[in-house]
């Protein structure tokens, strides 16, 4: 995603409208590499302090609400929470698994040279706050909260990147971004081995051979997005059903997307050079122009892989709907300063704030010391513990675990913790960062 305005490169001459004119704004907002991350914090803040109003029984009481359907003898009734949890975050999923699988394919976790320091970074960023988390809550009902620490939020941090401007080294930024696709990798293998509490087979094996027939469509060569998305929800109602969280099902189908393009941009020239004629021609009188005009439009989707067309199409909406309405339904949380100080809140704090950059920096000085990875130009010590610190920041998926983990006063008590961890993750990580990063023209040395 660009910074801003418009992508680079040569643009297309195209009629303006006055529509254009208006969304011209907002299209510049949503390009804003921080923007969602601004988004989601004014919306966190909303959350929390209507949860803590004279009308905080009426907004908690909606995302109870029950919202269902009934087809013959099929009855289906959730509450809006769960709708939005196991619903819509599966889109967020699904783009997760379409970073995921861009990384492994052509980003920086495709050579293990490269992405040897970020593997490793993640792993000790999700073993040491799981175990620290534990260690405080051995024995106490809140244990089963262990996971909750164990991913950063990539929105926040990208936004944080974003706020430092070019002060932040390139390499930094590659670090924490692979850092934190590594450990997201992590954190779907937790929700799916660790928060799975029974199995129905039948539903599994339905949803299993769903994902085959997906993998079989692509190989026959099926390219309608409309086919797929009907698979998806027929995989995804099979895996609702199986006991394996739904959103696992978006993560899959995301990792089965081809990272290639069907068509190369030496063919689509030609095509285009090809169309260029016949609209030069006697195109008014053409008797096929809608047919034609839909396979070229075919053919212009097709240039770029289905994977990097889909990951465009959804990060929007993702970053801008589905993640902010998460958290309007999950971040609202009645607290007092006391809660502060509950044992479930002060494992989840301490696991972000203290396991997360000791063990990110440790496992990274040894992957270092052992030879397995080396440090990014530009990129030193300091920086990697400032890079720690911030990647503190859990929210989203240290939200959407504590849902699945703790429930009641200890479902509280973690959210309390999250939030208050991340706000000074975020704030702890900046303020080292600002500290030990060069400023603009003073020098590129590793610090």
């Amino acid at each position: 995603m660009q910074d801003g305005g418009h992508p680079s490169g040569e643009q297309l001459d195209l009629p303006s409208e006055p529509i254009d004119r208006l969304l011209a704004p907002l299209v510049r907002f949503l390009h804003i590499e921080a923007a969602s991350g601004v988004v989601l914090l004014v919306v966190t803040a909303t959350a929390l302090v209507v949860a803590n109003s004279p009308v905080a029984e009426s907004f908690l009481g909606l995302w109870k609400t029950q919202i269902g359907f009934s087809f013959g003898a099929i009855q289906v009734s959730h509450s809006l929470q769960h709708w939005i949890n196991d619903g819509l975050m599966v889109v967020f999923f699904f783009v997760v698994g379409l970073e995921v699988k861009r990384e492994v394919a052509i980003g920086e976790l495709k050579e293990l040279p490269t992405a040897a320091l970020p593997i490793a970074a993640a792993l000790g960023g999700m073993l040491m706050p799981a175990s620290l988390y534990l260690l405080l809550q051995a024995g106490q009902p809140g244990a089963a909260g262990w996971g909750i620490p164990m991913a950063t939020d990539i929105a926040f941090v990208v936004g944080c990147m974003a706020l430092l401007g070019s002060r932040a080294p390139r390499g930094l930024r590659i670090l924490l971004l692979s850092l934190a696709i590594a450990d997201d990798i992590g954190a779907i293998l937790v929700i799916a081995i660790g928060y799975t509490e029974s199995l129905h087979w039948g539903a599994l094996l339905l949803g299993l051979v769903g994902i085959a027939v997906v993998f079989l469509l692509a190989r026959l060569g099926v390219r309608s997005f409309s086919v797929y998305t009907a698979m998806g929800i027929l995989v995804w109602i099979a895996f609702h059903a199986s006991g394996v969280h739904a959103t696992i099902a978006g993560v899959i189908l995301g990792l089965q997307t081809p990272a290639r393009s069907y068509l190369s941009s030496s063919r689509m020239a030609t095509v285009l050079n090809r169309a260029g004629r016949i609209l030069e021609g006697d195109w008014e009188a053409a008797s096929d122009r809608a047919p034609r005009l839909r396979r070229l439009r075919g053919a212009a989707r097709e240039v770029v892989s289905p994977l990097e067309y889909l990951e465009s199409l959804l990060h929007p909406w993702v970053a801008f709907g589905v993640m902010p309405l998460f958290a309007l339904a999950n971040a609202g949380v009645p607290f007092v300063i006391s809660d502060l100080f509950d044992p479930v809140a002060v494992a989840v704090g301490a696991a972000l704030l203290i396991g997360k950059p000791v063990g990110i920096l440790g496992f990274s000085w040894l992957a270092v010391k052992l030879r397995l990875a080396r440090l990014p130009a530009g990129v030193g010590w300091g920086a990697v513990a400032g890079g720690g610190i911030l990647a503190g920041i859990g929210f989203t998926m240290a939200l959407f675990i504590s849902g699945l983990a703790l429930t009641g006063d200890l479902l509280d008590s973690a959210k309390v913790g999250v939030l208050a961890a991340s706000a000074l993750a975020a704030v702890a990580g900046m303020a080292m960062l600002l500290w030990v990063l060069p400023r603009p023209g003073a020098g590129s040395q590793a610090v």
